[in-house]
């Protein structure tokens, strides 16, 4: 079997060489029917959807740390494989009804069709009865000489928002206006409810579109029909949250705003001006959230290897994969209620857990100077919350963080010329790391294709990047060898919209693992280099997130 694997292996590097690539050192370490197997069985229906707090879920966190276990890496946090998470889940009863009133009408939404909802408040029972403003994208940025929260602050006390998803766009006279293209945190739907609570708002509804959210409302529908997590609020925590917290298709932004007598595509164009006047509706929304509540404790699973130089070994990398998935949930057309997450993300679990065992498998000439942590979190789909709760309470101290490596996803399609990593772009140190290690292989950096989605802060290397660290999103290429220009979007233009956050996100046997290993040859190489570099990464000083670093030696 041995000779076999071997075998397999070497007609992968052919292929690079064939398609002009130079195979790197590593990719000898890694092995396309290990990552196959865990792949599958991880993504099987008897780990039922991997919900935090489930049975199918701890067994998946249980399993990985088996594996690390297996691989001599050594347990990461006070002796333990596992850090404690402690959540509080709230489902919406799905009869729940939305009521504007105003106007001499009232209008009635149901839940799920028309809209999606639930509370912050970690109680049964919240009712809201409250005037709504429309507030346009919700953005208080001075460095842009932005404010949609005009007039008394106190104005927006005890109301019930209404918001635009994503930033104001960049303009001719103004083409890097909120970072031009990119999305910027500010035009994140979280950051539009962390602004509202800030401001002691009841509520914040947000106005869907496919185009600003980047998929449909299928998906919003999926992760917010059913339990939603939040980390669990403890004595003394004053962290402000909202009483009601939901999203709206557009469909029925239009109605509510015609029952206000407004026209939403002229407030809207309005929002795009610094001079926007936030707009009383002269409406009220009314709700009763009648939620079923449980509190949980579900699990990180976390990993350390040990650097190799007396100094650095101090300092770390973190790798990140989250083990979580959806759980089981609504039924598709097909009755099928396991929303098993094989790419998302049982294909990130196997590449970190491959990059572990390949790293005490290195000779001890080729050990990394600072250490390695392996961390899986859990409750990732619900609000990147098992990486929160790291970087609240880190097993290492943050300020000794070099950088943070993302994998949420994987390439199961074949060898590449190109490969993507969000976030290089903004430390020096790591984009002139990365462009090195692809110009050794004759390969090409990936820019973020779709920067106004926002796919920066949408995984688990976003609480790392608040808190100043520097880190790479890895994201599969884009140029296949073998298949036409174009091949690649069309493909995850069809995931998005049929397979993301559904049942049908499972394992294919077609899939091939030749691309996988390719990509995980060049993330070892690159976090070799950082964990070796005699300093650590910083973000530029153009950048959103260097004010957040740590000190950084």
């Amino acid at each position: 079997m041995r000779n076999l694997v071997t075998v397999f292996l070497s007609i992968s590097l052919l292929t690079q060489v064939i398609a002009g690539q130079s195979a790197g050192p590593y990719a000898t370490l890694f092995n396309q029917a290990q990552l196959k197997s865990t792949i599958r069985f991880l993504s099987d229906d008897g780990f039922e959807g991997r919900g935090p707090g489930s049975r199918g879920g701890e067994l998946s966190a249980k399993f990985i740390a088996q594996q690390l276990e297996s691989a001599g890496i050594e347990p990461g946090h006070k002796g333990s494989y596992f850090q404690p998470v402690s959540l509080v889940s709230v489902k919406t009863n799905p009869s729940t009804r939305l009521v504007v009133a105003g106007k001499g009408t009232a209008s009635e939404f149901t839940f799920g069709d028309q809209f999606v909802g639930n509370t912050e408040a970690q109680r049964e029972k919240v009712s809201v009865d409250a005037e709504m403003i429309f507030v346009g994208h919700g953005i208080e940025a001075p460095e842009e000489r932005w404010n949609d929260f005009k007039g008394d602050r106190s104005r927006y006390k005890g109301k019930v928002l209404v918001i635009m998803v994503n930033e104001p766009a960049a303009t001719t006279e103004e083409p890097n206006r909120f970072g031009g293209r990119a999305l910027t945190y500010a035009g994140r739907w979280t950051y539009k409810y962390e602004q509202a609570a800030r401001l002691g708002a009841a509520g914040v509804i947000l106005i869907h579109t496919d185009e600003s959210a980047g998929y449909g409302w299928n998906v919003v529908r999926t992760s917010n029909g059913n339990w939603r997590f939040d980390i669990a609020r403890t004595a003394g925590d004053d962290t402000p949250f909202l009483d009601f917290r939901s999203w709206i298709t557009d469909e029925t932004a239009r109605k509510i705003f015609a029952q206000a007598g407004k026209d939403l595509d002229k407030l809207r164009a309005a929002a795009s001006r610094r001079d926007f006047e936030p707009v009383d509706l002269g409406l009220r929304a009314k709700i009763d959230l009648n939620s079923e509540l449980r509190s949980l404790e579900s699990n990180n699973v976390i990993g350390f290897w040990p650097g190799s130089d007396p100094v650095l070994k101090d300092q770390h990398i973190i790798y990140t994969a989250h083990w979580d998935h959806i759980g089981i949930g609504e039924p598709n057309a097909s009755g099928d209620r396991i929303y098993n997450g094989a790419l998302d993300n049982a294909s990130g679990i196997a590449q970190v857990l491959a990059i572990a065992k390949a790293m005490s498998q290195l000779p001890a000439a080729k050990q990394p100077k600072r250490s390695q942590l392996f961390v899986f979190t859990t409750a990732e789909e619900q609000g990147l919350l098992g990486a929160e709760w790291y970087a609240r309470f880190p097993s290492f101290p943050l300020s000794k963080s070099a950088a943070n490596i993302n994998i949420d996803g994987g390439n199961f399609f074949g060898i590449t010329r190109d490969y993507g990593a969000l976030g290089a772009e903004r430390s020096v140190a790591l984009w002139d790391t990365l462009n090195a290690v692809l110009a050794e292989r004759s390969m090409r950096y990936l820019p973020d294709a779709n920067p106004e989605q926002g796919f920066f802060f949408r995984s688990d290397h976003f609480p790392f990047v608040k808190k100043g660290i520097p880190a790479l999103s890895i994201q599969s290429g884009k140029d296949y060898v073998g298949k036409p220009a174009g091949w690649a979007d069309a493909f995850f233009k069809e995931y998005n919209t049929k397979h993301y956050h559904q049942p049908s996100d499972e394992f294919d046997e077609s899939w091939v693992f030749d691309g996988m290993v390719q990509m995980l040859d060049i993330t070892m190489d690159v976090a070799l280099r950082i964990s070796n570099l005699p300093r650590m990464p910083r973000y530029k000083e153009t950048d959103e997130f260097f004010g957040a670093q740590p000190n950084r030696q």
